[in-house]
């Protein structure tokens, strides 16, 4: 019996090709995909992975089969694929295993509109017909298959986020962005064509191999070309996006890393400006200051748990502008409530643009505790650990706990959260508080009962 559990995973599906999964699954995920979702049409886009046009075409195939007709947008971003999805209104796949090594491949899904497609909401159903189609034969062909044809969307995705970011009036900036040989070095051309910005582009060569470094900017150790750069060459900013460019890691003129949660709460503030009023989105290990500038700025914040699909789903459910998460990923009501790094570095190059002070100075604002980082201990019993954490914790006087996601504890000057790794034995620690030696003494202690 096939088993794909392995590599259907919580959002997506993602595994190494061709040993875990190859394009006579992707035929058949495509013929799953339009029977879950009921499309008359769909729209599908790749990645620079050497098995990823293939892969897509395959996927084409048994979308096609199935009575759908398949627009092909070629190479592109995710959060192009997002685009196509909703500016035509079309469920639509996207082929890219993100920032995983070269010989991992994956689908990410989503419903017209950019709306996500994960366990929950269609997902178990495709795994389940595409395992019992490969132990019992494929479904005869519809009489009226498909046709596949090819679209361009890349001028048109690029026109959409300018037309939500007013960059018009910025001062010269000049800007490193490291692709890491993925997307960003397809998107961020055109993207930024006739912008006042002198573009310094480092790995921009489309390259699926990742010769220079892994595409995963949360690795510090990926970002210190990027770093370097800024530092010799005097640029204002430094920008990193991962191997499909839906992150986007920013660096300020000294070369230092400006944490995911300052942009999020750079951005909340900007969006606010433009919808008074609106709720902004946060997971539970964005930093204090998010919600903080949020209220400043008169909107209201909603805090929740970890995971695109959980913020996607609480963005249609509170109707809100923006949201944000620790791992750099941004998601826009204006967007189809779909995560667009690009669109948040438009909005950090608009902040930088409109004032004269150096990107360190604008963000300190909003860059107001220490952290930790994220930490990852492995152990042998996840639920033990956490029930060890509760039990060191729960009747200490001055702090409360909560199980939103994993559990965080909280005190006046301090909170930390440990949730278990879906994927690994693992369980990730997140610390702030109001000064370093507070995180390092927090920090410590919670490892000791973590690591027993």
């Amino acid at each position: 019996m096939t088993d794909l559990s392995q590599i259907v995973k919580a959002y997506d599906v993602r595994g190494v090709v061709p040993d875990q999964w190859d394009e006579t699954l992707a035929e058949l995920f495509g013929a799953a995909f339009v029977q879950v979702t009921g499309a008359d049409a769909i729209v599908t886009g790749h990645d620079m992975r050497p098995s990823s046009p293939g892969l897509a075409r395959a996927f084409a195939r048994g979308a096609a089969a199935r009575g759908a007709d398949v627009t092909e947008i070629g190479l592109c971003s995710t959060d192009q694929l997002y685009y196509a999805s909703g500016a035509l209104n079309l469920p639509g796949a996207m082929f890219t295993a993100s920032h995983n090594p070269a010989q991992y491949n994956g689908i990410k899904m989503c419903r017209a509109g950019a709306a996500p497609v994960g366990q929950d909401t269609g997902l178990a159903e495709i795994r389940t017909l595409v395992e019992d189609w490969s132990d019992n034969g494929a479904p005869e062909p519809v009489a009226a298959t498909g046709a596949v044809t090819q679209r361009d969307v890349l001028d048109d995705y690029a026109a959409h986020l300018r037309e939500l970011v007013d960059l018009t009036g910025i001062r010269p900036l000049k800007v490193v962005v490291d692709a890491g040989n993925g997307m960003g070095g397809h998107t961020v051309p055109t993207v930024f064509e006739g912008l006042p910005l002198e573009l310094d582009a480092l790995y921009f060569e489309l390259d699926g191999s990742f010769p220079n470094h892994e595409a995963n900017p949360l690795d510090p150790k990926n970002i210190t070309d990027l770093q370097a750069r800024v530092r010799e060459t005097g640029a204002d900013l430094g920008l990193a996006f991962d191997g499909d460019a839906d992150r986007c890691f920013v660096v300020d003129g000294n070369g230092d890393p400006v944490s995911p949660s300052a942009i999020t709460a750079l951005v909340a503030a900007r969006e606010l400006a433009k919808h008074p009023g609106g709720t902004i989105i946060h997971n539970c290990i964005t930093s204090w200051s998010v919600p903080e500038v949020v209220k400043e700025n008169g909107g209201k914040a909603v805090r929740t748990r970890v995971g695109h699909s959980f913020i996607k789903q609480e963005m249609a459910r509170t109707g809100a502008i923006f949201g944000g998460e620790h791992s750099a990923h941004y998601y826009f009501r204006d967007f189809w409530n779909a995560d667009t790094g690009m669109l948040a570095a438009l909005h950090v190059l608009a902040a930088l643009g409109g004032q004269q002070g150096p990107l360190s100075q604008l963000v300190a604002q909003y860059d107001r505790y220490a952290a930790s980082g994220e930490i990852n201990s492995t152990v042998d019993d996840q639920a033990g650990r956490l029930a060890a954490i509760r039990t060191a914790y729960e009747n200490r006087e001055g702090v409360t706990l909560d199980e939103l996601d994993g559990l965080t504890v909280t005190a006046a000057d301090w909170w930390f959260n440990v949730r278990p790794s879906n994927t690994e034995p693992l369980i990730r620690l997140n610390v702030e508080a109001r000064d370093a030696a507070t995180v390092a003494r927090v920090r410590d202690e919670a490892l000791s009962v973590i690591r027993g």
